[in-house]
């Protein structure tokens, strides 16, 4: 007899945070179409006093909704998980499935010391801001100082997904990311922009398919020279022939998401940093 899942609750328990087992918890509940639970995170668990205190609120759950609840937890403290695990409902160890077996692997323990990826965490999130704030002052060409430290520089012609792929590199990956249009000037003289000619292996171009780039520059700039059909399809070919002939390594953002395309940069810069190390 199937269980009744509309009446189901999932709790997220974390001895930190929270989010990183949210996130993953509704990862894996997307596989199951249609399927709606009710979601609790229970943050902060970090003593068994705590513990108790939530496993109170799981028991009286469970016993409401008249069938077994399903936990996801990340939680450091053996001890702790332990009372969690007796509560009778299905639980998701992430720390017992993942850590204990990697630390057989690995031949050594793990460190069980509460807090240790908010320490991570306080890092990245100081890099990501600073990464933020080279990229906001990147932005379409704005500066043309300190490009020695960029990550990651995109180029290619006006509307193609520069900023939102910048912006978005910035913000997940940490990436100090400066972007550049190929304007009809660069077009005219058909080369680049002088001073990103030092840093081509840090180049990314992207293309755009004409009649995609035609819809978006009319939303902008309906009925102009900058939105026609033409110039578009102009600007374009024009733009990828440079590209080719400079060697830039090309993506095509036409149907693909920013998350997508700063995958595929992220993928291809590790193929160049392996490439360097092996050459």
């Amino acid at each position: 007899m199937n269980p009744d899942n509309s009446k189901r609750t999932i709790f997220y328990i974390s001895d930190s945070t929270g989010i990183t087992v949210e996130a993953l918890g509704q990862c894996l509940l997307s596989h199951f179409e249609g399927l709606t639970l009710r979601q609790v995170r229970m943050p902060f668990i970090d003593s068994v006093d705590k513990a108790k205190a939530a496993v109170e609120v799981i028991n009286a759950t469970q016993e409401r909704d008249g069938v077994r609840a399903i936990i996801c937890m990340t939680v450091v403290s053996p001890s702790i998980r332990a009372l969690f695990q007796l509560t009778g409902a299905h639980c998701l160890d992430m720390f017992g499935t993942f850590v204990n077996p990697l630390s057989c692997e690995l031949g050594m323990p793990a460190n069980e010391t509460i807090g240790l990826s908010r320490r991570v965490a306080g890092a990245e999130y100081r890099n990501r801001i600073n990464a933020i704030n080279f990229t906001l002052g990147h932005d379409d060409g704005i500066s043309e100082t300190g490009l020695k430290d960029a990550d990651v520089i995109l180029v290619g012609v006006s509307r193609c997904g520069k900023t939102p792929t910048s912006i978005y590199l910035a913000m997940q990956y940490g990436m100090a990311v400066a972007n550049n249009p190929i304007i009809p000037e660069d077009l005219e003289r058909d080369a680049l922009p002088g001073t990103l000619l030092n840093f081509k292996d840090k180049i990314f171009g992207l293309t755009i398919d004409p009649h995609r780039l035609h819809m978006i520059r009319s939303e902008r700039r309906p009925n102009s020279r900058y939105a026609d059909l033409e110039n578009c399809k102009r600007e374009v070919k024009q733009a990828e022939t440079l590209m080719r002939r400079e060697g830039i390594d090309m993506l095509d953002s036409t149907s693909r998401s920013v998350e997508e395309i700063s995958s595929l940069v992220m993928q291809r810069l590790s193929l160049k940093g392996a490439q360097k190390c092996s050459g």
